[in-house]
């Protein structure tokens, strides 16, 4: 869109918005439209989205641009956009692995999601000392290429507080990371040749690579699930 079908769009719920508002807010940061060839802004919906998150913001909620910033930041880090009169942004509640995989029970959002050591804590309601027991041991730690925590990292530090509830302690939950480490490696092993060949060959080999680690490591699990369950069975619990 341009800034003008923007405007159009927006007015009616915004009848003081101007094209200078919308200039002033790009400068901000707030918003980064894309450009075309001539250097004419062009707008995505999701520009508009956030274009109306921030007037509300100051219209109804007199929030500060710093604070309406950092809302945003959290909103590309996949956290979900609050109500301008929250104060934090939230996890969305699918934002959490809910399934293997490589099945269409699994919501690839948590790999994506980047949360704060703070935020972490907050969503989990775990104290500090846990997750740095847990780092300690090697069973928890911040995603690769960055001080962020993934959707996986706040599902393992919430069931590493149920199992201490249960007594068991960060060290016992070491052998998890191992096993995960082993599966993980085996499902790379076999890939390997197809992600090798994906490399030098079509986007569609290296797809086939990745769907193949994805269903062995899905397989893993479903065994390791199993075995579990058996072994309760045959104790009679």
């Amino acid at each position: 869109m341009t800034i003008g079908e923007v405007m159009a769009i927006l007015s009616p719920e915004f009848s003081d918005l101007t094209i200078s508002k919308i200039r002033f807010l790009e400068e901000q940061g707030l918003v980064e439209p894309g450009r075309t060839a001539a250097g004419y802004r062009k707008f995505s919906s999701d520009d508009v989205d956030r274009l109306r998150y921030v007037l509300a913001a100051q219209r109804d909620h007199y929030l500060p641009l710093k604070v309406i910033r950092e809302n945003l930041e959290a909103l590309d880090r996949g956290l979900e956009l609050p109500d301008p009169s929250e104060s934090a942004p939230r996890v969305p509640g699918h934002a959490v692995p809910v399934g293997v995989p490589g099945t269409d029970r699994f919501d690839g959002h948590a790999a994506s999601l980047r949360l704060t050591r703070g935020e972490l804590l907050r969503e989990s309601g775990v104290e500090a000392e846990l997750l740095d027991a847990l780092e300690g041991y090697g069973v928890l730690s911040p995603a690769p290429g960055g001080p962020w925590y993934d959707g996986e990292a706040l599902e393992v530090l919430r069931a590493a507080a149920a199992l201490a509830a249960h007594g068991i302690e960060a060290r016992h939950l070491r052998v998890f990371r191992t096993a995960a480490d082993r599966e993980v490696a085996l499902a790379e092993q076999v890939a390997a040749p197809l992600q090798r060949s994906g490399r030098a060959g079509s986007a569609e080999q290296a797809a086939r690579a990745d769907q193949v680690a994805r269903e062995i490591a899905a397989a893993c699990l479903r065994l390791h699930t199993a075995l579990v369950a058996g072994a309760l069975g045959r104790t009679g619990r």
